[in-house]
């Protein structure tokens, strides 16, 4: 008996490492969709061994079997966004472009991980640049942070590193829609989240800095604004509304072990119980 559409949740899918602390990766993705009210779908591109004080290990899957978990619940289920996070290899990246070539009217929102936030490594030359040409064209939104944004628009004759507005108008020539430049690690008073397209700058946005480090930070805010995508919100709407999620996350986040904070994804359902027992 099929089931009535109305009461389908937008479903999401999410291409990601695993991440066996919880705080970021598929893990992250999967948290942060659900609670914005989508069916979120993953397909694990790598496994690693890492906790809250960083990554240890990274062992990327067979590129065959990324193609196969995506082609079974796409032909399976309606997707209305698409999530990227860490790739894993160059192979990777190349048949997840082949996959998200059939669907070119699905938004498509892009992490580029590339170090961890403890500074590990994570992508190489060869993936920075396999991804310049096969996924930023596809891409709506690419979120990298300041540091991110810079190694990806690094180009041969740069005598310095141009500035982030320079960096976003690049990554959008690239093929990107939009370019939203994190600024969590810049020297600057406030957080300064900026949003490109290709005419430029469309919205800037002022956060209050929080203590301490996050683990997963990128990916709730990357999955946030797919959420938001798929819950037909326009660019602006679902930058602007991801980043308060993220934020409201970050300040509620908790710290389970020896590094980073988590983000608390469903302090809104907590919010709600100190509210009960208050009462």
């Amino acid at each position: 008996m099929n089931q009535n559409p109305r009461l389908l949740p937008p479903i999401v899918l999410t291409f990601a490492a695993s991440d066996p602390s919880g705080g970021a990766g598929v893990q992250a993705d999967l948290m942060t969709l659900s609670s914005m009210g989508c069916h979120p779908l993953s397909v694990i591109t790598a496994i690693t061994v890492q906790d809250t004080l960083g990554v240890e290990a990274v062992h990327a899957l067979d590129a065959d079997w990324i193609e196969d978990q995506a082609r079974a619940v796409l032909e399976d289920m309606p997707v209305a966004a698409f999530k990227i996070g860490l790739l894993g290899s160059v192979e990777n990246i190349a048949v997840i472009a082949e996959i998200l070539a059939d669907y070119p009217d699905i938004p498509l929102v892009f992490d580029p991980v590339l170090a961890s936030g403890r500074g590990d490594e994570l992508s190489t030359e060869e993936m920075v640049e396999a991804m310049r040409e096969m996924l930023l064209p596809q891409t709506t939104v690419l979120t990298p942070n300041s540091m991110e944004a810079r190694r990806l628009a690094e180009e041969d004759g740069d005598e310095e590193a141009p500035d982030l507005a320079s960096c976003a108008q690049r990554l959008v020539s690239y093929g990107c829609e939009y370019v939203l430049v994190t600024g969590t690690h810049e020297n600057t008073p406030k957080v300064i989240n900026t949003l490109y397209g290709e005419n430029g700058q469309i919205r800037s946005d002022r956060w209050d800095r929080l203590a301490g480090s996050y683990h997963g930070s990128g990916c709730t805010l990357a999955s946030a604004i797919a959420a938001n995508l798929a819950n037909g919100q326009d660019i602006g709407d679902a930058v602007r509304d991801a980043q308060e999620y993220t934020w409201q996350a970050l300040a509620n986040g908790f710290r389970p072990g020896m590094g980073q904070y988590i983000p608390d994804r469903f302090f809104w359902a907590r919010a709600d119980e100190l509210e009960q027992d208050d009462s």
